[in-house]
């Protein structure tokens, strides 16, 4: 019987095998680090696009933080300018007062009997001192106090007796009344505005 020997060809396979089973590591392991470059390349992009991004932002937010500190300037500047035009305002309602409640003052005078020695004038409070005739006399200008549209409160602090030296010795009353300007009532005008 004649036999044959493969064994040459088996090896001859077998080697081929090996070699078709390397190339495909090769490749795969090739291909696995072409992947993980492409990969690579593709997050750092990503990472750089999104640092780009986040640093414009910052920008952004450095930018208008700027803005509102300047808007915050403003502010304070106009609340105030705001209070310097209340203020004006008010000194320019309140200038002619003092000169309104001396004409008030004076038109409350109880004519020929008699007249003011001081007037002092504390925030809203009213002191004055003068001389009457009588006690009448004071009586009616503590009602003409009361009855007016500029005064409340009218109190009598003190009445004396004082005499006149002169030719004839007079008999006067020397008296003290202290009473409130009323609170200021704003005008229609004013409170539409």
């Amino acid at each position: 019987m004649i036999r044959i020997n493969l064994l040459p060809y088996r090896a001859a396979r077998k080697k081929e095998n090996v070699r078709y089973q390397f190339s495909v590591y090769i490749g795969s392991v090739f291909l696995a680090c072409l992947l993980v470059f492409w990969i690579n390349m593709y997050f750092s992009g990503k990472i750089k696009d999104l640092n780009s991004e986040i640093a414009n932002t910052q920008a952004q937010v450095a930018k208008y933080q700027e803005i509102n500190k300047e808007i915050a300037e403003i502010k304070k500047n106009l609340t105030l300018l705001e209070k310097k035009i209340e203020v004006i305002q008010s000194l320019q309602r309140d200038r002619k007062d003092p000169v309104k409640n001396l004409d008030s003052l004076y038109q409350l005078l109880v004519e020929k009997r008699m007249w003011y020695t001081q007037i002092e004038e504390s925030g809203e409070t009213y002191k004055v001192s003068g001389v009457a005739i009588d006690n009448q006399t004071v009586a009616d200008y503590m009602t003409r106090i009361e009855r007016s549209d500029r005064f409340q409160t009218v109190r009598l602090a003190s009445i004396k007796q004082y005499k006149l030296q002169g030719k004839e010795d007079l008999s006067l009353k020397q008296f003290d009344v202290n009473f409130q300007k009323k609170p200021f009532q704003k005008s229609a005008a004013e409170v539409k505005k």
